[in-house]
C-alpha cells in the first residue's frame, strides 16, 4: 500500500468514527446546543484536523503536510464566512433553535457530496488542461477585490436567491409555520416544509461559495489528497462552529477584508505561475495566517458598530 493511499484508509476510518461520534453521541434531537458544547465539538474537530495534519507530515512529508495545513486554514475562514449568511437564512425563515442542529447537518451532509463532486471534475479539469489555473488566478483576484470592497452579506437575500425562487415556482412547499418534519400531506399531496427549503438552500450557498474556495486551494495545492481532506475536515467543523460564532459573528466586522485579501494574493500567486514564479508553500501558509489573524484583531480592536456620540446642538 502506497503512502498516499495509507493516509486515504486512516483518513476515510477517521471521518466515520468521527461522524458517529460528533453527529451521533454527542448529537440529541430537538436539542439546542450551547456555546460550551459547541466549543467541546469545535474543539474536536480542530484537534482532529491538527493531528491528522501530523500524520500526513509523518506518512507524507512536510510539504504536503504544510500544503494541507494551508488549505485547511484557507477553507476554515470561509467556512466563518459561510456562519454569516447561514444565520440570515435561519432568522428569514424563522426557523426553531431545536431545528437548527438537524438541519445544518443534512445541509452539510449535501455541500460535502457537492465539493467531492466538484473536487474531481476540477482535477480532471487540471490534468487535461494546466492553463484553466489561469483562469481560477483571475476570477479569485476579481472576487477578492469585490468582496474587499462590498459587504455580501448586506446584499444577500434570502428570498431572491435563485434556489428560493425556484423551489416556489416547480414545487409544492407548505407555508404551515413551526413544522417540525421536512414533509407533510395536504389534500392527499406531499408537500415541502420550510425545513426542506433550508436545507437545499443552505446546500446551494455552500456550493457558491465553494466556487472560490475550491479555485483557491487548488492553488495552493494541486495534490488531491490535499485538496478533499482539507474541504471535507473545513466543512464538517461548520456545525459547531456555527452555535459557538452565531451570537459573535457580527463582532468580526473586518473578517471580510481580510479573507479578501488573501483571496487576492492567491489568485496572484497563480496567475505568477505563468511567468514560472512560484513562492514556497509556507509562504502562503503564513499570509492567511497573518491576514486572518489581523483581521480579526482589528475588528475587535475597532468596532464599526460602536455607538457614535450625538453632536452638540445650540438653541438660537
Amino acid at each position: 500500500m502506497t503512502p498516499q493511499l495509507w493516509t486515504y484508509t486512516v483518513f476515510g476510518i477517521v471521518i466515520v468514527l468521527a461522524l458517529i461520534f460528533d453527529l451521533g453521541l454527542l448529537s440529541k434531537k430537538g436539542e439546542v446546543m450551547s456555546i460550551k458544547k459547541a466549543l467541546i465539538q469545535t474543539c474536536f474537530w480542530v484537534v482532529l484536523s491538527m493531528g491528522f495534519c501530523a500524520f500526513v507530515w509523518y506518512e507524507d512529508g512536510s510539504k504536503m503536510a504544510i500544503e494541507y495545513l494551508s488549505a485547511y486554514l484557507m477553507e476554515w475562514s470561509l467556512s466563518i464566512d459561510n456562519i454569516f449568511v447561514f444565520i440570515l437564512i435561519f432568522g428569514f425563515f424563522k426557523i426553531k433553535e431545536t431545528n437548527y442542529a438537524r438541519v445544518l447537518l443534512i445541509g452539510i451532509l449535501m455541500a460535502i457530496v457537492f465539493r467531492a463532486i466538484f473536487i474531481t471534475v476540477g482535477v480532471a479539469l487540471i490534468q487535461q488542461f494546466g492553463w484553466i489555473l489561469y483562469i481560477f488566478g483571475a476570477f479569485l483576484v476579481y472576487t477578492g477585490v469585490k468582496m474587499f470592497m462590498v459587504d455580501q452579506h448586506e446584499e444577500f437575500k434570502p428570498e431572491e436567491n435563485f434556489a428560493y425562487r425556484f423551489m416556489q415556482k416547480y414545487l409544492r412547499i407548505s407555508n404551515q409555520p413551526n413544522v417540525d418534519k421536512f414533509t407533510i400531506h395536504q389534500n392527499g399531496k406531499v408537500y415541502l416544509t420550510t425545513l426542506s427549503v433550508v436545507v437545499v438552500m443552505l446546500a446551494v450557498t455552500d456550493i457558491v461559495f465553494a466556487l472560490d474556495s475550491i479555485p483557491a486551494v487548488f492553488a495552493i495545492s494541486k495534490e488531491p489528497l490535499v485538496v478533499y481532506t482539507s474541504n471535507i475536515f473545513a466543512v464538517l467543523g461548520l456545525r459547531s462552529l456555527f452555535f459557538l460564532l452565531r451570537g459573535a459573528v457580527d463582532k468580526f466586522d473586518y473578517l471580510q477584508q481580510g479573507i479578501a485579501i488573501v483571496l487576492v494574493f492567491i489568485g496572484l500567486k497563480m496567475l505568477a505561475e505563468i511567468w514560472h514564479f512560484k513562492l514556497p508553500v509556507w509562504v502562503s501558509l503564513v499570509v492567511i495566517v497573518t491576514c486572518l489573524a489581523g483581521s480579526i484583531v482589528y475588528s475587535i480592536l475597532f468596532d464599526k458598530k460602536l455607538p457614535v456620540k450625538p453632536t452638540e446642538t445650540t438653541e438660537s
